[in-house]
């Protein structure tokens, strides 16, 4: 397989907790396989990371499980500011993204090799 097949962006735009969990489920099932894979959050997504981040929350210790395999390359800065989730992502330390007049931009991660996957 070409390296470039084995480079994988999965951007998780739906917040529909369920719908994440998949993103989250590929993102660990693709890095076990030896994907380069990163994981970036947007859109509505966004609005489940304090959720996320209560251990007594549904999916909570698969998404501390991708956040500690170092797979969340970026939340999107504009729309966690829209949806409340920026705090959360600051307190979480992650990454935050916005390049693109202040949404992560998918051209560069084009432009490095990755396909992306919108879920």
């Amino acid at each position: 397989m070409p390296e470039s097949s084995r480079k994988i962006a999965l951007f998780a735009f739906n917040g529909e907790l369920p719908c994440f969990a998949h993103a989250l489920l590929n993102a660990m099932d693709m890095k076990s396989k030896g994907y380069d894979v990163k994981l970036v959050i947007e859109g509505c997504a966004t609005a489940l990371l304090p959720k996320l981040a209560d251990p007594e929350e549904p999916f909570s210790n698969l998404f501390a499980k991708v956040k500690g395999a170092g797979l969340i390359d970026c939340v999107c800065r504009a729309c966690a500011t829209q949806s409340g989730g920026l705090k959360s992502a600051e307190e979480q330390r992650l990454p935050l993204c916005d390049e693109m007049s202040g949404h992560p931009s998918m051209a560069k991660y084009v432009e490095m090799g990755y396909t992306i996957i919108v879920i």
